[in-house]
C-alpha cells in the first residue's frame, strides 16, 4: 500500500500529469489526442508521463487494433481521501454537504435535458484476498457491502451468479426493483449484466466485472457503458458510486470484514 501511494505522489507531482488527468475526466482519450493538447511537449515526453501514470494505477489502457485509448482511474484517489480526509470529517458536516450536492444536482437536472449520448467508465481495483473469495462476495454477499437501496436500508439484496440470474432489491410486500439481469458468467474470473443502475427511460446500459489473480491478490475490473437518451449527469454520479461501492466497501468488507455503516465509527 505504501509503495502505491508513494507512486501515485510521483505521478500526481507533474503539472502535465494532473493536466493529463484533468483531459481524461471528461472521456476518455487516445494518446495521440493528448499530445496534441502539448503543443511544446514530444509525443516522448507524453508517453513517459502516461507510463508513470498507469504504474501509479492513475489511467487505464484498452486497446482497440491499433489504437490506445487512455481512461481515468480514480479508485486510488478516492482511497487517498478515505484514508486521510474522510474518517477526519464530522458527520453532521459532511450530511449538510451532501445535501447540498443534492440539491444543486437536482437543480442541474431540471435545467438540462436528457440527450441522445454515450458514456464508458473504467475503473480498477486491488483487493488482498484470492479471486474466489472476491467472486464470492460480490455476489453471494452482495447484501452485506451494496449500501445503494432504492427502498430503504431494510431491503434485501440478492445476485444470482448464473445466466438470466438477477441482481434483485426486495423490500417485501411485493416491491422490489431488478439492478441487473446476468448475461455472461464464468465462475470465478468475469460476470456481465444488463441493467439500469438507477438511470430511467430509454437506455441501454450493461456493466461488467473481471477478475485476475496477482500472487495472493485479485484485481478487479470494472467495465460500465451506458448509451441512448441521458442525463448530463449520470455518469459521474456513476463514476462516483462505483469508486465508492468497489474500491472502499467492498474492498473494505473482503479484506477486514467493515460493512458501510462501520465506516464513520
Amino acid at each position: 500500500m505504501d509503495e502505491q501511494l508513494t507512486n501515485i505522489f510521483k505521478a500526481l507531482g507533474h503539472p502535465i500529469r494532473r493536466q493529463i488527468l484533468d483531459f481524461l475526466k471528461d472521456g476518455p482519450r487516445t494518446t495521440g489526442e493528448l499530445n496534441n493538447c502539448f503543443q511544446d511537449v514530444t509525443r516522448f515526453a507524453v508517453m513517459k508521463h502516461l507510463n508513470l501514470l498507469e504504474e501509479a494505477s492513475l489511467i487505464l489502457i484498452r486497446r482497440e487494433g491499433r489504437t490506445r485509448l487512455n481512461f481515468i482511474n480514480v479508485v486510488p484517489l478516492q482511497q487517498m481521501y478515505d484514508r486521510w480526509v474522510s474518517k477526519y470529517q464530522a458527520s453532521d458536516v459532511a450530511s449538510i454537504l451532501k445535501l447540498k450536492q443534492v440539491a444543486e444536482r437536482r437543480n442541474e437536472q431540471m435545467e438540462q435535458a436528457l440527450k441522445h449520448d454515450t458514456f464508458q467508465i473504467e475503473q480498477e481495483v486491488m483487493i488482498e484476498a484470492d479471486r474466489q473469495t472476491v467472486f464470492t462476495s460480490l455476489t453471494k454477499d452482495i447484501n452485506q457491502w451494496w449500501a445503494y437501496r432504492l427502498f430503504g436500508q431494510e431491503s434485501i439484496l440478492t445476485l444470482d451468479p448464473k445466466v438470466g440470474g438477477s441482481f434483485l432489491e426486495d423490500a417485501g410486500n411485493g416491491e422490489g426493483a431488478i439492478w441487473g439481469t446476468v448475461t455472461y458468467v464464468k465462475a470465478y474470473e468475469e460476470i456481465r449484466l444488463n441493467g439500469l443502475l438507477g438511470m430511467r427511460g430509454a437506455v441501454n446500459s450493461a456493466y461488467s466485472f473481471k477478475l485476475e489473480e496477482k500472487g495472493n491478490s485479485t484485481l478487479l475490473k470494472l467495465s460500465h457503458t451506458a448509451a441512448g437518451l441521458l442525463d448530463p449527469n449520470w455518469k459521474d454520479m456513476h463514476s462516483h458510486g462505483w469508486e465508492e461501492l468497489l474500491g472502499s466497501f467492498l474492498k473494505e468488507y473482503v479484506e477486514t470484514g467493515k460493512l458501510p455503516e462501520e465506516r464513520q465509527s
